[in-house]
C-alpha cells in the first residue's frame, strides 16, 4: 500500500472516532439538558410559580394539598351526625319521618283501640 492511502486511511478513522465520540457527547448533553428541564417544572409545581403578565400564579403543592384538606373536612362534617346541620342529620330525619309515615310491612300493623 502506498503512503497516500495509509495517511487517508488513518484521517478517515480519526475522523470517524471523533464524529462518534462527538455524537456521543450529544446525546449525553441532550439527556442532561432534559433532565434539567423536567427537574425545573417539577420544582416550579413543588413550589409554585409567582404570577407574571399573561399569566396567572400558580399555589405550590403544600398550598394545593392545604386546601384539599380544608375541603375534606367541610365533607367529613357533613357526613357524620353533629348539631343538626349536616347533610348526616337531614337525611337521619326524613327517614325517621317516613318510617312513622309509611311503616315496614312486615312488621304487625298498629291497631286503633276499640270505641268505647
Amino acid at each position: 500500500m502506498g503512503a497516500a492511502r495509509v495517511t487517508v486511511l488513518v484521517w478517515g478513522g480519526a475522523l470517524t472516532v471523533l464524529g462518534g465520540i462527538g455524537a456521543a457527547l450529544w446525546r449525553v448533553g441532550r439527556g442532561i439538558v432534559r433532565t434539567v428541564r423536567r427537574m425545573d417544572d417539577f420544582m416550579g409545581d413543588w413550589c409554585g410559580e409567582e404570577g407574571r403578565p399573561g399569566a396567572p400564579a400558580r399555589p405550590g403543592l403544600m398550598e394545593r394539598v392545604s386546601a384539599i384538606e380544608a375541603r375534606l373536612l367541610g365533607v367529613e362534617h357533613e357526613l357524620h351526625p353533629n348539631d343538626g346541620g349536616s347533610l348526616r342529620d337531614a337525611v337521619d330525619q326524613v327517614n325517621r319521618r317516613l318510617v312513622d309515615l309509611c311503616p315496614d310491612r312486615a312488621a304487625p300493623a298498629r291497631r286503633l283501640p276499640p270505641p268505647s
